[in-house]
């Protein structure tokens, strides 16, 4: 009946059926059918039918005073809407882990902004999963696939994580052989990964390690950098250290075992329609990511 109404309030602004008809590019025979079918929902006249003259009824009167501002408000929201979500210029709320962010993902960032000048990038940076729906935030970069049935997402990289000590530490403390020698070394861990769960890629063998961690941080930034300092050895995301491991200040040990690969993830709400922007970044970030093989999960350092 919304739709009825609406027309009922072009037919009065027309002042006629047939200017109404024109206007909204409808056959006159459908706007005639549609006012009667309204008509009889509401169970009174609405016009008085005249070749002369276009009049309301009394009825008609009422329902138009009702129903008119509510109506040409509704249809101007639309088109500022549908004209919001179609330009790729404006304002587009983003959230991203910050590690990630800084190292490897910072020229995307930056490159985003060059390529798009119209869009006014809000880019906020947690390593805490804030609240999408709340924050009113039009895209996210999430590591790890999510619970929340109000969010759509969809994967768009991976990375690996492998071991990885500093030259210094491993000149001065000698270089594990194995799993079990790690009992025998200085461990740095993650709070967000207690469990090392490692798969060896040449045999298929998998082992679970309740690291004895001599450190314990919750940050991976800090964690790679005490590794670089020397302090024992660490699980970590290839994506936190490409640089490190080109550069020699880290090394990796006790190849070919890895750890989880950690899966990345654009998401955005499942009740909010996607701008043009929102789906321009997302595409670039998938095209982005699709074209460096560590953030497709390769374990070689090139």
């Amino acid at each position: 009946m919304i739709d009825e109404i609406a027309l009922f309030v072009h037919i009065v602004q027309n002042r006629g059926l047939a200017a109404a008809a024109e206007q909204l590019n409808l056959p006159p025979a459908t706007v005639t059918r549609r006012l009667q079918k309204l008509e009889s929902t509401l169970g009174c006249q609405l016009i008085h039918r005249s070749a002369r003259k276009f009049n309301l009824t009394a009825e008609g009167e009422v329902y138009y005073q009702a129903y008119a501002d509510l109506v040409l408000q509704f249809e101007a929201t639309s088109r500022n809407l549908s004209a919001d979500i179609h330009q790729l210029t404006g304002k587009l709320t983003v959230l991203a882990p910050t590690n990630v962010s800084v190292k490897v993902l910072q020229p995307m960032w930056s490159a985003f902004i060059k390529l798009y000048p119209e869009i006014q990038l809000h880019l906020y940076l947690s390593n805490e999963t804030k609240d999408i729906m709340a924050d009113q935030v039009d895209m996210a970069l999430r590591i790890g696939p999510q619970v929340d049935s109000q969010l759509f997402q969809k994967k768009i990289g991976l990375v690996s994580t492998i071991l990885v000590a500093s030259p210094e530490y491993l000149f001065a403390n000698g270089t594990p052989q194995g799993l079990n020698a790690l009992q025998d070394h200085r461990l740095i861990a993650v709070s967000t990964l207690p469990v090392w769960r490692l798969k060896n890629t040449e045999t298929g063998l998998e082992e679970n390690l309740h690291p004895l961690a001599d450190t314990m941080v919750n940050d991976i930034g800090m964690a790679s950098q005490l590794a670089r300092d020397g302090h024992g050895v660490v699980l970590l995301p290839l994506s936190e250290m490409v640089n490190e491991l080109q550069q020699g200040q880290l090394q990796r040990v006790l190849s070919p075992w890895c750890g989880p690969e950690r899966e990345i993830f654009a998401v955005w709400p499942t009740g909010r329609l996607l701008s043009t922007r929102a789906k321009c970044l997302r595409d670039f970030m998938q095209a982005y990511l699709g074209k460096h093989p560590v953030l497709q999960g390769a374990l070689g350092i090139n």
